[in-house]
């Protein structure tokens, strides 16, 4: 074999490295779980049900409450589609258990 011989230039594709074509990966869309305000559910409730579904703190779930309960709706948290679905229902199924009109619905993110 002379210096300018290589064992790779006999290889397949000339002794170029093929490298593993990757797909583009997308994150998957955002979803928005809300909170609808009404005249009936104890406030104490939302919090209640903020801490539990959504893991968030007592000040963090009040602060969310009454901002709710002023502007009529708020952001109990951002999830993919399938966990926010879960929690909707979650919350839905808890409010009617307990005999509220609570409403949770959800709407997709702004990417």
């Amino acid at each position: 074999m002379t210096d300018k011989e290589h064992p790779q230039d006999n290889a397949p594709g000339g002794g170029l490295a093929l490298e593993e074509a990757r797909p583009k990966l997308r994150r998957p869309p955002l979803y928005k779980v809300v909170i609808l305000n009404d005249d009936y559910t104890p406030m104490e409730f939302v919090v209640l049900v903020l801490k539990q579904f959504f893991g968030l703190s007592h000040d963090k779930a009040t602060a969310i409450m009454l901002h709710i309960h002023t502007r009529g709706r708020g952001v109990a948290g951002v999830f993919t589609y399938e966990i926010a679905e879960t929690k909707v229902i979650q919350v839905n199924e808890c409010a009617r258990e307990h005999e509220h009109p609570l409403q949770c619905t959800l709407e997709e993110a702004e990417s």
